[in-house]
């Protein structure tokens, strides 16, 4: 049962994500949470997850995850699945292209006494890059 209640914990934090509700997002991580492999440097609390999250929302407004697949083992739960979005805002130091993005993403999160303690994050980003136009497609050989 207990692995049914923290697959449910990280679904609802991606739909609180999705919908940009800080407020139940808050309730589903731990103060102390760290973050990993998001493209930065490691987060450490609440606040440093947050303004990452913020500056998702604020390049991606539109941003949702669709989860394909849901996984628990002890206190982790694997997400994998994909993320579609359009780019209207900074993101790494790229202005806004107006382009939509749809790249695969895998997530681990762990769960302890309710809350995410701990996420890793993992993201196509050669595939987001592509399709802001930032990088070129390779090159395919007849």
């Amino acid at each position: 049962m207990l692995l049914e209640q923290n697959k449910a914990i990280v679904i609802k934090f991606y739909q609180a994500f999705d919908k940009k509700d800080v407020e139940q997002g808050k309730e589903l991580i731990s103060s102390h949470i760290v973050g990993r492999g998001m493209g930065t440097d490691t987060l450490k609390g609440y606040d440093a997850f947050m303004q990452y999250g913020m500056m998702m929302f604020a390049a991606f407004p539109d941003g949702c995850h669709i989860l394909e697949e849901v996984i628990a083992e002890d206190d982790k739960v694997v997400t994998r699945g994909i993320f579609i979005g359009t780019h209207q805002g900074e993101l790494m130091g790229i202005p806004a292209t107006g382009r939509q993005v749809n790249f695969s993403v895998v997530h681990i999160d762990r769960v302890v006494d309710g809350k995410i303690v701990e996420h890793w994050g993992q993201g196509d980003l050669f595939a987001m890059m592509q399709q802001l136009g930032v990088v070129s497609p390779p090159q395919t050989r007849p």
